[in-house]
């Protein structure tokens, strides 16, 4: 972690930037093969990677359990990388093992290990995916609200009805539109639907997938009431969850934050607009122990955006999504202007991030 702030700070971002450990990157550097469990070896390994990642500043450990490279992995290899994060008193963020039918026993997973290590969790991007599923973030929140009376939980949620990753054979269905965003074996079918690659193929969904592959894929996978339900939850973050170096991102990346200041708050009135700040910022900065960061207050430090609450909206869009937003006017990282009214990055002012903890 020491080397890759140095590495960070010497390339100047325009961004302020933490980092969580990964936990298929910890098996990775200590397992020959991730598709099975480690060993109590490896997890001791793990452990002491772990711990020394803590004590530099690392924020936590995220976990992307649903992943076929840590899918193997069992509940109790977890929960011993979990003790590492209380010694630290840091915090464990979590890729639920499923978002589709068996999410209620994810959560309770997660919320298990959370409580073995004595850690507050935050499940990422929580959602209720599959047609078989939309409706059940009634039974996702009231799990939340009972959870949360005996240990410390939250989540944080993009504002898209469509979810963004690489195609995955095992999400392949008939149920909702998936379109392809690129293909490294065909190129030229990026932008449509995986039905209509089929269709014209003359081939089944699956045989098409398996043709693409690699490949890039957004699944129209949840329900908007969902959605809704999240967004509004009270310990519900705001994230992007974008990919940067996706070559069709989602358009996440370039509008989550305005999508939910102008769409959410202004035009749906899910929430009021002092909400949805908190939900970008000091909230955030609070549950990953960000001192003096997420509030605009004497002896802070000055991360400030100015835009216009009338105008500001998302403008990308799932065929054109790196466009900027509308009605943002300036940005400030650490004091220093760094983005402009002329849409230029004016400033590269971004610094690494390190937890702290306060006694």
């Amino acid at each position: 972690v020491d080397a890759y702030a140095h590495a960070l700070e010497a390339a100047r971002p325009a961004i302020n930037v933490g980092t969580l450990i990964g936990h298929t990157t910890l098996r990775n550097n200590h397992m020959d093969d991730l598709f099975r469990a480690a060993t109590a070896d490896e997890i001791a390994a793990m452990r002491q990677q772990l711990r020394a990642a803590l004590q530099q500043g690392a924020l936590g450990m995220s976990s992307g359990l649903a992943y076929a490279t840590a899918f193997q992995s069992s509940t109790d290899e977890v929960m011993a990388l979990a003790e590492e994060l209380a010694a630290e008193k840091s915090i464990y963020t979590t890729h639920l093992r499923s978002e589709f039918e068996p999410i209620l026993e994810a959560l309770d997973e997660a919320f298990r290990i959370g409580r073995h290590g004595k850690v507050p969790v935050v499940v990422s991007h929580h959602k209720c995916a599959g047609a078989k599923n939309w409706g059940r973030t009634r039974e996702t929140l009231a799990f939340f609200d009972k959870m949360r009376q005996h240990q410390e939980i939250a989540c944080d949620c993009y504002p898209y009805s469509a979810s963004s990753s690489t195609l995955d054979l095992k999400q392949v269905t008939d149920e909702f539109d998936i379109v392809i965003t690129w293909s490294e074996p065909h190129p030229e079918q990026a932008g449509k639907t995986l039905q209509q690659i089929a269709d014209g193929w003359q081939v089944s969904l699956h045989s098409a997938a398996e043709q693409l592959m690699p490949a890039g894929a957004i699944y129209y996978n949840m329900d908007e009431q969902d959605v809704r339900r999240v967004l509004r939850y009270p310990v519900t973050m705001i994230g992007s969850d974008g990919l940067p170096n996706d070559p069709m991102p989602h358009p996440r990346l370039w509008g989550a934050f305005p999508r939910v200041l102008g769409h959410y708050c202004r035009d749906e009135k899910l929430f009021p607009l002092t909400m949805a700040v908190h939900k970008m910022t000091g909230m955030s900065a609070a549950r990953f122990q960000l001192p003096q960061r997420g509030l605009i207050k004497t002896g802070y430090y000055a991360d400030l955006v100015l835009f216009d609450p009338h105008t500001v909206r998302d403008v990308a869009s799932f065929s054109d999504p790196k466009r900027p937003a509308d009605g943002i006017d300036a940005v400030m990282v650490n004091g220093v202007m760094s983005y402009d009214h002329h849409k230029h990055i004016t400033g590269r002012a971004g610094r690494f991030l390190r937890r702290q903890t306060t006694e």
